[in-house]
């Protein structure tokens, strides 16, 4: 599976990705936007062991993002279960070098269709960046997402406690466009 948008790909991981995912992913400013289970520091090892749970997904939800064929990060989508199976939370990340160039509104692009294609029960995408990171929250803008709310006090990152926003997209505002 590959999708492409411009110089943005996003396709399944590979086991020769090991090298530059630990490269990229090995950076504490990647790491504060991030969720606790992402290492830090994040070693060879650390991306082998992702790499395989990535590949041995039944459907696959986690891509890795391309900008001209080079590694760029990795985004993707976990689907919900129970009451909340009608939706899936997003996420994503992009090594240092790649921010601010367009490439994670274009890989959410992407993934968006992708998930909205892949599974006709989902009716809802929603991610949930920190408020300490607008760049993330303005990913999702771009994209079409629409801030919900704020989750007062709602996680805890490098000993801070931090709010959190509501990002959301639904199946008809992808098909009927605002």
């Amino acid at each position: 599976m590959t999708v492409s948008s411009s110089h943005t790909t996003i396709r399944q991981w590979r086991r020769d990705d090991a090298a530059a995912l630990a490269r990229l992913a090995n950076d504490r400013q990647v790491w504060l936007g991030l969720r606790d289970l992402f290492p830090h520091p994040y070693s060879v090892d650390d991306a082998h062991a992702f790499i395989a749970l990535a590949t041995s997904q039944t459907p696959t939800t986690l891509f890795a993002t391309e900008v001209d064929g080079v590694l760029a990060g990795g985004i993707g989508y976990l689907l919900r279960t129970d009451v909340e199976r009608i939706g899936a939370e997003v996420g994503y990340w992009l090594g240092r070098e790649f921010w601010g160039r367009g490439i994670g509104t274009a890989a959410l692009r992407l993934v968006t269709a992708r998930a909205f294609a892949s599974h006709p029960e989902l009716r809802r995408l929603f991610a949930v960046p920190f408020a300490s990171n607008p760049a993330s929250a303005r990913i999702l803008e771009k994209a079409g997402y629409l801030r919900e709310g704020v989750m007062r006090q709602s996680v805890i990152k490098d000993g801070r406690v931090q709010d959190q926003f509501l990002y959301a997209i639904l199946r008809t505002d992808v098909e009927a466009p605002r």
